[in-house]
């Protein structure tokens, strides 16, 4: 069965990118939002990596992602710290919430799972249109620099219950003209040599220029936009190895 984010994926997740993992994008993030009193929204929260920490610095974090299996990871994460988050499940191309935003933040590149530069589009505008008037909307982006194609790779994880997670990762389509790979990832759970679980998840990336992203942020409604490199704020980007942050503004 395919799956965007189910079950299995969502433990490896929790193993590889537990809450408070920080790829520099936290505490970029926390630096960046800090002076904002009213609501955020993080768009593909996940399981909290980004959200829970930001919450537990005072900032009033709302999170939306399209998985239950990561919102319901998030929530028990946020029970054990005595956190009540306010959490939404819903699509980032099309969701509706009824609150106007202060901020909207996607970090971690989670843009470049939509597939195509319409659905691109449209989740710009939506969350233009959820952001209240002078609102800031801080979002990542990653250059493709691998170009291999049918290179199979696999790691494991093992678990408290003394479970061994492997995952495979397969690329199976490298398209250039549209900007977009898309892998096969496989998830198998394995207990005392017998294996307990599998999950199969369609992976696809697409990938933007940095101009090309400014001019679709531009056409969404966006202004006063601010490019900046490996998490340095105004400092543009000098490698395309670096993630590539973005920040623009809600005409008021």
């Amino acid at each position: 069965m395919l799956n965007s984010y189910g079950e299995l994926c969502t433990e490896v997740y929790e193993l590889s990118k537990p809450v408070g993992y920080s790829f520099g994008d936290i505490e970029y993030y926390a630096e960046r939002l800090k002076g904002i009193s009213g609501k955020i929204l993080e768009v593909a929260c996940g399981s909290g990596r980004v959200l829970i920490p930001l919450l537990e610095s005072g900032l009033k974090v709302e999170g939306i992602d399209n998985s239950p299996y990561m919102l319901e990871s998030c929530r028990k994460k946020c029970g054990e710290l005595g956190i009540l988050p306010t959490l939404f499940e819903g699509d980032m191309r099309k969701f509706h919430l009824e609150n106007a935003y202060e901020a909207i933040m996607i970090p971690g590149g989670s843009l470049q799972l939509i597939e195509s530069r319409e659905d691109l589009v449209a989740a710009l505008k939506c969350c233009y249109e959820h952001l209240a008037d002078g609102g800031v909307f801080i979002a990542d982006i990653f250059l493709e620099t691998d170009f291999e194609m049918n290179t199979v790779k696999t790691r494991l994880w093992e678990t408290e219950k003394e479970e061994t997670i492997t995952l495979e990762e397969k690329r199976i389509e490298l398209n250039l003209i549209e900007q977009r790979t898309l892998s096969l990832l496989k998830y198998e759970k394995w207990q005392n040599g017998r294996l307990i679980q599998s999950e199969l998840q369609r992976f696809p990336v697409k990938w933007y220029g940095v101009y090309e992203f400014s001019m679709m942020l531009e056409k969404a409604g966006f202004s006063d936009i601010v490019i900046s490199g490996n998490y340095e704020y105004g400092i543009a980007p000098q490698h395309a190895d670096q993630m590539i942050t973005f920040e623009a503004r809600k005409r008021i």
